[in-house]
């Protein structure tokens, strides 16, 4: 059965209401002549009240004063003695007095009701405006994934969202009238009284919590609480919205964990490291003292029995002495090598150009009589150790010198690149044998070597001891070549102090 709903009746035009009011009093005045034909006694005063109520509701106060004012008339002319006369003796003035009141009364009645449901209807229409609108905003708060719900200020659930229910595992008819924190067993990063202290000063409230799930899963959110207050200010709701974190937290704990054991690691490596040098240093140490020993007497024993040994023993005690030669060279370059990681690193503002200079002094010895085309470029000053820095270019500039000695016209390079604010990078260009590039890791490891012993000699140290030296100055080295073009060697430093 469909239930009924109070309408009030639409309103009529001036015409048609002031119409209304003849019409009722014709009809009633009709009524009552009609009855009193057939002696129904006192229903004419009935009749026209009838008359005012339906004018009144239909029409309005005005065309209601008309209808008071007709059936007055029609009353007094028709029914109250002398008939057919609206003289009103003394003692019918309180029946007319009492019409009048009653009618009055019974308008100023009908016009308080139809104010009263017009309101109502008024205030239901906009109730009807307000729920429609409030269960839209709740279907969109359902589209959404994010997690979304509401409680009021005892913590008792009033909204579960669909994003709610995804995370948690609860229905929105399981969650809604449980109480928020013992439903999900929240834990929080700090004692809740001042959580609701923060909420009701600032209004709003953002943080980490651990929830548990329908499943007994436990989970980290990003919780962010906004407090709602009603008309008079009074803190009414809390709307949370939280972003399940647990992924990004446990990404956050692993990288921490990878952290700790890299820091250990490192601190390990560093010993191993010292360790490994202070035991290549013993080594190369202890070995110097045997090592004359073995040239001593091979030299002597060359000198003094030379008369007696033929021409293969000779050549022997040759290969000897060049092989105690070869290892001598390589204990002191291993020695070099270890006292560059052991030694304390002294920077102030050098010239590279000086530098420079005073390797080349030093190579030059090492080349009297080959045709080399030098060219030493504008160099820059920088912050560095700088007896450090002259071995690293005289390494390199001993390099580039042995290998183009297989040229007639030998060039060899020194120069800088592109200079920036905070860096230079110096390179030592030659047109010698080059390498491969395929081999060009292996350039810069200890005793790495890419050409034949025969071919060139050294121990395969040098820019093992340049690598060592440029990346104590926080820099980088690398190279560039090809097989019988030359080669380029690079190396980085800051200008800056103290990096």
């Amino acid at each position: 059965m469909a239930q009924w709903k109070p309408q009030l009746p639409k309103p009529l035009s001036a015409i048609q209401g002031y119409g209304l009011a003849i019409f009722s009093v014709s009809v009633s005045l009709v009524a009552a002549l009609f009855l009193g034909h057939y002696n129904f006694r006192g229903v004419a005063d009935s009749l026209f009240l009838v008359a005012i109520a339906i004018v009144v509701w239909y029409a309005g106060p005005g065309p209601a004063i008309l209808a008071v004012v007709l059936s007055g008339l029609a009353n007094t002319y028709f029914f109250i003695e002398p008939l057919h006369s609206i003289y009103i003796t003394r003692a019918d003035i309180p029946h007319f007095v009492i019409f009048i009141l009653f009618a009055s009364l019974l308008t100023w009645f009908a016009a308080v009701r139809r104010s009263v449901e017009r309101e109502l209807l008024q205030s239901r229409d906009e109730l009807k405006r307000e729920v429609a609108e409030r269960t839209q905003q709740a279907s969109l708060l359902n589209l959404t994934h994010d997690t979304i719900f509401v409680r009021d200020m005892s913590d008792v659930i009033t909204y579960w969202n669909r994003g709610a229910q995804e995370l948690y595992g609860w229905t929105a008819e399981e969650a809604i009238g449980k109480r928020a924190h013992d439903l999900l067993h929240t834990v929080f990063p700090m004692p809740v009284d001042d959580i609701r202290a923060e909420l009701l000063s600032s209004g709003r409230w953002d943080g980490e919590v651990q929830k548990t799930k329908a499943d007994g899963t436990q989970v980290v959110v990003a919780s962010r609480w906004s407090l709602r207050r009603d008309e008079q200010e009074r803190p009414a709701a809390i709307l949370e919205t939280n972003n399940d974190i647990t992924e990004r937290k446990r990404r956050e704990q692993e990288i921490r964990t990878l952290n700790e054991e890299l820091g250990k690691r490192s601190i390990d490596l560093e010993a191993i490291n010292k360790e490994l040098e202070a035991f290549a240093y013993s080594v190369s140490h202890d070995l110097r003292a045997p090592l004359r020993h073995m040239s001593g007497f091979t030299e002597l024993l060359q000198k003094n029995a030379a008369a007696v040994l033929n021409e293969k023993s000779q050549r022997y005690l040759g290969i000897i002495l060049e092989s105690a030669k070869r290892m001598g060279n390589l204990i002191d370059d291993l020695l070099s090598f270890s006292r560059i990681g052991r030694a304390e690193t002294h920077k102030k503002l050098v010239s590279l150009e000086q530098l420079a200079q005073e390797a080349l002094s030093e190579v030059r010895q090492e080349t009297e009589g080959r045709n080399i085309v030098w060219k030493v470029g504008a160099l820059p000053s920088c912050y560095g150790d700088g007896s450090m820095l002259r071995l690293a270019l005289v390494n390199l500039i001993s390099n580039a010198a042995k290998f183009t000695r297989t040229r007639a016209k030998a060039e060899i390079e020194i120069g800088c690149t592109d200079q920036k604010a905070d860096q230079v990078v110096i390179f030592i260009r030659d047109n010698g044998v080059g390498f491969d590039m395929k081999y060009v890791n292996k350039l810069f490891g200890v005793f790495q070597r890419l050409h034949p012993r025969e071919a060139f000699e050294g121990t395969g140290i040098g820019l093992a001891t340049v690598q060592r030296i440029v990346h104590r100055h926080g820099g980088k080295v690398w190279a560039e070549g090809q097989v019988d073009e030359g080669a380029t060697f690079y190396f980085s430093l800051s200008k800056l102090k103290g990096v």
